[in-house]
């Protein structure tokens, strides 16, 4: 007979999977037939996969200035490529990972790394009187490498249980993240050493070796194809070296489930959704801050400290890089440490109630009521670093600010993004995709005024402005947290609805 403890983390699962009776759970299939060791080696996968998407964007650009005089182009169209690699990095993935949703996760993934290394390559040759080429492979380059993320957050999706699923994807984090951290410094010492060419020779020569990992290791994990990884997929899925998933061989599937296609669905549909709107736009204003508060380190710092050389200005990066690191590993324990409290309290109630309805468990509750302590911090690590810029204070100072704003940040986009994908994990490349697009278009707003309100206002009052923001927004989570519950019954009674209708 299972446990207590067992029973309630069957009975409150966001998944809405049909539960089982308790005479018959000890012969139900596992959520994923991966051992714990098989899972983490796939999460890796994923994330270095994952980092290319901001490696690819933040490399670039210390060689701005230096493209300025190759094209003979003005620094207002250079940073042109800037701006439509970010609305790219905004709608490529609603095309891939919805392709993925449907036709699975490693095809699609394998797919964008090669279009992301033979655009290196363009780039690496572009003649220098050829600037419409260079936006148009610059738009190439961000359609293969900025759908690796929603990618990877749809594998995540697939393979790990809500009790898990907070410590994978802070795990995971940390490949993207890497790229805002080193690509600053990796692009200029590139372009200092072998020439500006050379970073995108060495971004092809990286996304084919990523590519190529993937083909020999990277299993199909997408569960209308695969089921728990169960069922074979079909050959062109399968990887050359199958490492993981021995197991599978062994399991006899009790209820298999048939290898289905879905149809294409427009994953914009996900916005309808009141609880995934609210939540999209919160956590998209918090990334349009962060981006404001990265994008303007070199400027703000070159102004303030003007003892700084390129390379060192390049260093800086490291701060907020190494901060949004730690808070990546560390928000995904505290995630998973806070789901099994309220997991825990949950059945403290059930001892004095027979409600036991899955859709009951407060799976909102359970990933967002840390945020309000995090914003708290949030908010007034921004507006420190933005007060010792203004005061000129020693560089230590705003450097320090500056690790606890990316620590912060991702906490909180961690949270936000875990529950995300537990709201429709079966779509969980396209609402990863639709977070994206509403991350990327908040973000490329923020990054195109801040430099004006730098201007007019100064550092302190601008990031006091700038969290203000977040501060107003913030009852949003609360917001989240009431109605959270009904859009989720919502939805899982048109899915039952819509299954019943096919059947028929």
């Amino acid at each position: 007979m299972p446990s207590d403890d067992e029973r309630v983390r069957d009975d409150f699962t966001p998944n809405h999977e049909s539960k089982i009776p308790e005479q018959e759970e000890a012969h139900s299939e596992p959520h994923s037939i991966y051992t714990p060791a098989e899972k983490w080696f796939i999460v890796a996968l994923i994330g270095f996969g994952g980092l290319f998407s901001p490696l690819s964007s933040n490399i670039y650009f210390p060689v701005i200035p230096t493209l300025s005089q190759v094209f003979h182009k003005s620094i207002e169209l250079i940073n042109l490529t800037v701006t439509m690699y970010i609305v790219f990095q905004g709608l490529a993935p609603m095309f891939w990972g919805t392709l993925a949703d449907s036709f699975g996760r490693r095809l699609m993934f394998i797919c964008c790394l090669l279009l992301l290394s033979a655009s290196c390559i363009g780039l690496a040759l572009v003649p220098s009187n050829a600037y419409w080429l260079l936006l148009l492979l610059r738009c190439l380059q961000s359609a293969g490498s900025a759908s690796t993320i929603a990618l990877g957050a749809g594998v995540i999706g697939d393979i790990s249980s809500p009790a898990e699923r907070g410590g994978f994807f802070g795990v995971y984090n940390i490949g993207p993240l890497v790229g805002p951290a080193i690509g600053p410094v990796l692009g200029g010492a590139l372009a200092d050493h072998l020439g500006w060419r050379s970073i995108f020779w060495f971004l092809c020569i990286a996304s084919a070796g990523c590519a190529l990992t993937l083909i020999l290791f990277l299993p199909e994990t997408l569960r209308s194809l695969v089921g728990n990884g169960s069922i074979p997929p079909p050959t062109i899925s399968r990887p050359v070296l199958p490492l993981v998933g021995r197991r599978a061989t062994k399991i006899t599937s009790t209820s298999p489930v048939p290898r289905t296609r879905k149809p294409f669905q427009n994953p914009l549909r996900l916005l309808f959704n009141p609880d995934i709107l609210i939540l999209l736009s919160f956590n998209g204003l918090v990334c349009a801050v962060f981006y404001a508060v990265n994008a303007s380190i070199a400027t703000i710092f070159h102004e303030t400290y003007p003892e700084l050389s390129q390379t060192q200005l390049g260093l800086c990066y490291l701060a907020i890089g190494g901060g949004m690191l730690v808070g990546s590993a560390t928000s995904g324990k505290l995630l998973n440490w806070d789901y099994q409290r309220v997991r825990r309290s949950i059945l403290a109630e059930s001892e004095k109630t027979t409600a036991q309805d899955e859709s009951k468990f407060p799976i909102e509750k359970a990933r967002l009521r840390l945020i309000p302590i995090l914003l708290t911090c949030f908010v007034a690590s921004c507006a420190a670093y933005g007060w010792c810029i203004k005061e000129r204070v020693s560089i230590a100072g705003p450097l320090v600010f500056l690790v606890a704003v990316g620590l912060f940040t991702m906490s909180i986009m961690n949270a936000a993004q875990t529950l995300i994908l537990d709201l429709v994990p079966s779509q969980g490349s396209s609402v990863t995709a639709c977070n994206n697009l509403v991350r990327c278009a908040l973000s490329a707003t923020a990054v195109a005024v801040i430099q004006p309100i730098l201007s007019a206002l100064g550092a302190g009052w601008t990031y006091v402005l700038l969290v203000g923001m977040c501060v107003v927004a913030s009852p949003l989570i609360y917001v989240v947290i009431r109605i959270g519950p009904g859009c989720r019954e919502k939805r899982r009674r048109r899915s039952e609805a819509a299954q019943v209708q096919e059947g028929n």
